[in-house]
């Protein structure tokens, strides 16, 4: 068995090698988060209930909009020209670092003025947010986890980031044993973005690198924002349409009906880090396959579409039929109601999976005002729908709107423009292959159980 698993690894490409290494670790570190998190997420739910759940959620759902957009879309910006441009590492790492810090400290100050509109008589929430608001501060430094994800590898930030991570979640457990109020679980939550920053910059300087070696740069700045400014209004409007509908549910119903379906959800988007761990890995590959060959590269593209695409239906199929057993087993007869929404919403995630494939063609085909374009209208339409929706269905028609924006935003639109209808294509083959993939698996499970 080693020999042949030695000779399988002789016959891989080193790139090859390195973007399954890279997926190892980044998949190791979302399901450690996964288990640590799901176990405690449940514990907190449980804790709370429905209706402090729902206010907890509410928050945090408010301020990630804000914080989306603080975050200026420079992820696979960043990422793509260190590729390209490896010896402007310092100045590109400086000049994203201190335009993250303006925009979140901005993103601050206009979350809590916002709130104190929308609630102006609910000081507990705005507490929250204001707290959860001020650790977003420290997600300036994730820029470091771009420089090791254009390396591809991501093991490093991986080890440090976790130790964050894992003492956050222990503080969430004392303060459960300890019967804490609501807001200091908001300081946990700000905590942990904190000490992940601090884990990310331990792990640069470990890798023998310093921070006093980024330079700023007005020209580079320029450059970032130039690319990303569509990134940053579709990264706005993917939060709307990934949000909107718990901060609809919390305005329209109340905080109960968002704590309800906000356990739906945290089940049905449980997995979505193995679509974004894939993502983050084979993207470096592809902006260097594209420079090689336009067939590599569009053939690299395709595998990424059809592996994503046949593991989305291998969860969503036992989910939706299993929806509200998941639901009490894991948060108990109180969420009950949840089940139906999960059997909806879990569909998403095939067009999430395809999504964040489509984001990575249009960054590298420098196609983000159609991204944009396409995202604004999915986030359009939900917040119809929703608004419709809500008011006759509750959770239930929060989750059609989410799933019908969703495929608008990630898949339908790509049909009916030309320069994407190539994209379109070869998503509707990926679909199709999954499907066929999983009915051949149910009939030969049938087969083997006869």
């Amino acid at each position: 068995m080693i020999n042949k698993l030695a000779t399988i690894t002789q016959k891989l490409s080193p790139n090859l090698l390195k973007i399954i290494g890279n997926t190892a670790w980044l998949l190791a570190d979302r399901l450690l988060r996964m288990g640590i998190g799901l176990l405690v997420g449940v514990w907190v739910a449980r804790y709370f209930g429905p209706e402090d759940f729902g206010i907890y959620n509410y928050a945090i759902a408010f301020t990630s909009i804000f914080n989306t957009v603080a975050n200026l879309g420079l992820d696979s910006i960043v990422v793509r020209n260190i590729v390209s441009q490896p010896s402007s590492k310092d100045e590109v790492l400086g000049t994203a670092f201190v335009l993250k810090m303006i925009a979140q400290v901005a993103a601050l100050v206009l979350a809590v003025v916002v709130i104190l509109l929308l609630r102006p008589n609910d000081s507990l929430t705005h507490w929250l947010i204001g707290i959860i608001a001020a650790g977003m501060f420290f997600e300036s430094f994730f820029v470091i986890d771009f420089w090791f994800q254009s390396q591809v590898q991501s093991k490093y930030a991986v080890w440090f980031k976790n130790v964050g991570f894992v003492l956050a979640s222990c503080g969430r457990v004392l303060l459960i044993q300890a019967q804490a109020p609501l807001i200091l679980f908001a300081w946990a939550y700000a905590a942990e973005t904190a000490l992940s920053a601090v884990g990310l910059v331990v792990a640069y300087r470990v890798k023998g690198f310093l921070l006093k070696a980024w330079q700023f740069s007005w020209r580079c700045a320029k450059e970032l924002l130039k690319d990303s400014w569509t990134l940053i209004l579709s990264s706005f409007v993917i939060m709307i349409y990934m949000r909107m509908d718990q901060l609809m549910l919390g305005q329209m119903i109340g905080d109960r009906a968002v704590g309800i379906y906000s356990a739906a959800v945290k089940i049905s988007e449980l997995w979505y880090f193995v679509p974004m761990a894939v993502t983050n890995s084979v993207f470096p590959s592809i902006v260097k396959a594209k420079q090689e060959s336009t067939q590599l590269y569009y053939e690299r593209i395709q595998k990424v579409l059809d592996f994503l695409s046949i593991l989305s239906y291998a969860v969503a199929i036992p989910v939706a039929l299993l929806s509200n057993q998941f639901v009490t087993l894991l948060y108990g007869e109180s969420y009950i109601e949840a089940g139906a929404i999960l059997t909806i919403h879990i569909w998403t995630g095939i067009f999430v999976s395809s999504g964040l494939v489509r984001s990575l063609w249009t960054t590298a085909e420098n196609l983000m005002p159609f991204a944009f374009m396409t995202t604004a209208t999915g986030a359009i339409v939900n917040v119809v729908l929703n608004y419709f929706l809500i008011k006759s269905y509750g959770g239930v028609g929060a989750a059609i709107s989410t799933l019908i924006a969703q495929v608008l935003a990630s898949y339908a639109s790509n049909a009916f423009f030309s320069r994407t209808r190539i994209f379109f294509i070869r998503q509707t083959k990926a679909l199709i292959l999954a499907s066929l993939f999983i009915r051949i698996s149910a009939s030969v499970k049938r087969l083997i159980q006869k």
